[in-house]
């Protein structure tokens, strides 16, 4: 285990932070808008982001880069600011973190499919190289929402020649028992693939609600020794007067993490609409 994953662990279970882009969108991010392109133009605004979960007691917080890569960056014309985006994201929670929270940089997919031929495995490769690099001041990656396996190990495999820490998260939201990622793959499958490509934590986020993902994070640690990272959302979506709403409470959500804790995972937090009130929920019922 590294050297930083061994200091924040040392104490025990580590509380991580919520959502971002949900908060963004709150702050007047517009839909299509690119989040990223934000740690240019308003970075005042994901700075509060930041700085709310710093407050509200996370000891890691991520970046506003989950869609920093250049092949998605080019869907908005911002292919050739990827260094520029990367870097301010993590200047920007550095500046909320100071000495309370460590940065850990978000990746996310490329939102291109290798199966279908719309990327090569060489641009992939490419693509998460060039955005790790430009993360390179954090204090480890976090590769997360990822639903292609495939994607995932390359994305490892790039994101370990910063010489970081590298978190690799899967989104499980699929098949019957909904313990499967997108393609098929099941916590065990994805355990291994991920271990075997360097991966230092393996988790999974987004997709499902605290409850759901028990079960999911029970298999991911019988599956492996290296710790494990949970990051449920807070619940799942729902349609209400023409917006995406989230119905569980912040007491709800902490209420069923305990089982999260049961289950030996070493860090908990959000994913899509959770906020900081969650994390102050998360405290109180698993580290008081």
């Amino acid at each position: 285990m590294t050297s930083v994953l061994a200091q924040l662990l040392g104490p025990g279970l580590v509380i991580t932070d919520g959502a971002w882009g949900t908060q963004l969108q709150a702050l007047g991010l517009l839909p299509g808008e690119c989040p990223d392109g934000w740690n240019l133009t308003h970075p005042d605004r994901v700075r509060q982001v930041a700085q709310s979960y710093v407050d509200a007691g996370s000891r890691v917080i991520l970046t506003n880069t989950f869609r920093s890569n250049r092949i998605t960056l080019a869907g908005h014309g911002l292919a050739d600011r990827v260094e520029e985006i990367n870097r301010a994201g993590v200047t920007i929670s550095r500046s909320a973190a100071g000495a309370r929270a460590r940065v850990f940089a978000s990746i996310g997919p490329t939102g291109k499919m290798l199966m279908m031929g719309e990327v090569t495995e060489e641009e992939v490769f490419a693509a998460f190289a060039e955005q790790a690099a430009a993360l390179q001041a954090a204090d480890a990656l976090v590769l997360e929402t990822f639903t292609d396996l495939e994607e995932a190990r390359i994305a490892v495999r790039a994101a370990k020649t910063t010489g970081l820490p590298v978190i690799a998260s899967m989104v499980f939201d699929s098949g019957k028992d909904k313990d499967r990622t997108m393609m098929g793959s099941t916590p065990e499958q994805v355990a291994g693939v991920l271990a075997e490509a360097g991966a230092d934590v393996i988790g999974a986020n987004c997709g499902l609600g605290m409850e759901d993902y028990i079960p999911v994070a029970k298999r991911l640690r019988a599956a492996t020794s290296l710790p494990v990272w949970i990051k449920p959302n807070a619940g799942l979506p729902e349609l209400a007067d023409g917006h995406i709403v989230y119905r569980t409470t912040p007491a709800e959500f902490a209420r069923l993490a305990g089982g999260l804790k049961d289950a030996g995972v070493s860090f908990v937090g959000g994913c899509c609409g959770t906020t900081p009130e969650f994390v102050q929920a998360l405290h109180a019922a698993l580290l008081a």
